[in-house]
């Protein structure tokens, strides 16, 4: 049954973590998708902006006292051809909002053998709310995409151009094409390829590491009571999801690598680079001694260090050199787990930089001491402390309290032990275990 039941977890949890990933890889690319079209339509807007900065003002105001194609329209649309075909837009042009529901186009920015049906003033595709909206705000804008049966799908961008007393002449505006947008997006998404295919082989070796986690925790844990079964069981699932975190964080990172490569920016990405080399650092500050002998000792110590350091907790750690296996694996992890769980909650009540923890496993000839120091409140000197129920914690819905230090006494008491935990200062707290050894 047991087999069975690890054979269950160990499938449940490979398609957890292939379920996780895949929606990683989706959002990845929906993200992906989503940044290239802003940031083409960002880039284009600042084009616009530049334009309508540099555009020959006078030329236009008279274009605008007689709106037709006269030398001052050819002037301008000349222009505006030109840098179309610079930028590669689907059109530039300029726009006049004469009313919250009327915008027409002025100048055409196209060659004078494509305008022979263009007539001036004639009404954009720019949607009716985004008219009010520019005609009362008088801004740059940016509309979603149109889908127009003559020239397919695209968006616009405008500026304003801005004369010298400050009045809104009209706004230059550049259309993008869907499909331009799309080659982007599927050029920058092949360049990503390397980063689905960590994502896959990750999946890969996840599950491959899982499955011999399991088969040497079924090894270490044989015959263990249930209570020692579960403790384990959210032991392993902690670090299954710390690594699951990081792999998450590295594809973010590697796509801002990539992303600053691709502009040009190798100083920021450098920095960025650095910034990582010290985040692994920390991360190999997280590791327990690996000279540790007892395997669930071990387990235990490195996922309530890792638990200790996503709080801001400075856990440090000794044990020495013994398979402390003179008491049994399922009592010790109660005594540890929960006397390091205490320390944890009573730390965490004090700012980050106070936060600090020692864990202590002693082996002598007669004894094994189990010792776990940490900054916080004082304790209560009374042996009401030990009684089932009894905590000095609020009250929290659906949490039970008060029952860590009852456990831990029943299992001392089971091995004639004594457990003594009293508060040195206002801020230090030491519980200490001996277990005498027949």
């Amino acid at each position: 049954m047991k087999k069975a039941n690890i054979k269950i977890i160990l499938a449940l949890s490979s398609l957890l973590v292939l379920l996780f990933t895949s929606f990683s890889v989706y959002t990845t690319n929906v993200n992906i998708r989503s940044t290239v079209e802003e940031a083409i339509t960002n880039q284009n807007l600042e084009t616009a902006k530049t334009i309508s900065e540099q555009f020959d003002i006078e030329t236009y105001k008279k274009f605008l006292e007689s709106p037709e194609k006269n030398e001052y329209y050819w002037k301008i649309n000349n222009d505006l051809s030109n840098i179309r075909n610079k930028i590669g837009a689907l059109f530039v042009y300029t726009i006049q909002v004469e009313s919250p529901t009327m915008m027409k186009t002025m100048i055409a920015g196209l060659p004078a053998d494509k305008q022979k049906s263009f007539q001036i003033g004639r009404p954009t595709n720019v949607p009716k709310k985004q008219i009010k909206m520019v005609y009362y705000e008088e801004k740059p804008f940016i509309t979603s995409m149109i889908k127009d049966s003559q020239y397919g799908t695209y968006l616009t961008v405008a500026a304003p151009i801005i004369d010298e007393s400050d009045e809104v002449l009209g706004y230059v505006a550049i259309d993008i094409s869907a499909e331009a947008i799309n080659e982007v997006k599927t050029s920058v998404l092949e360049n990503n390829l390397v980063i689905f295919i960590f994502n896959a082989l990750f999946i890969f070796i996840m599950v491959i590491c899982f499955y011999f986690i399991q088969k040497w925790y079924q090894k270490a844990v044989l015959m263990e009571v249930e209570y020692t079964e579960d403790t384990y069981q959210e032991e392993i699932k902690t670090l299954i999801t710390s690594v699951s975190s990081l792999r998450h964080d590295m594809t973010n990172h590697l796509q801002v690598i990539h992303g600053l490569l691709i502009i040009g920016a190798t100083d920021k990405a450098q920095q960025y680079v650095n910034s990582l080399v010290n985040e692994v650092q920390l991360i190999k500050s997280v590791s327990v001694d690996a000279s540790i002998e007892h395997p669930g000792l071990a387990i235990l110590l490195q996922t309530k260090k890792l638990a200790a350091n996503n709080h801001q907790i400075n856990m440090a750690i000794s044990v020495d050199p013994n398979p402390f296996d003179r008491i049994k694996s399922t009592d010790m992890i109660k005594i540890l787990s929960n006397l390091i769980d205490n320390a944890m909650d009573a730390t965490n009540e004090l700012p980050e930089e106070l936060r600090q923890i020692q864990v202590r496993c002693e082996a002598t000839d007669c004894h094994y001491i189990f010792e776990i120091k940490n900054t916080g409140p004082k304790v209560p000197e009374c042996e009401e402390i030990f009684k089932q129920g009894f905590s000095t914690k609020h009250a929290e819905k659906g949490k039970t309290r008060g029952q860590g230090l009852f456990i831990v006494k029943e299992v001392v008491e089971k091995y004639n032990g004594n457990i003594a935990l009293y508060s040195t200062n206002e801020y230090e707290t030491i519980a200490r275990v001996k277990i005498p050894l027949k």
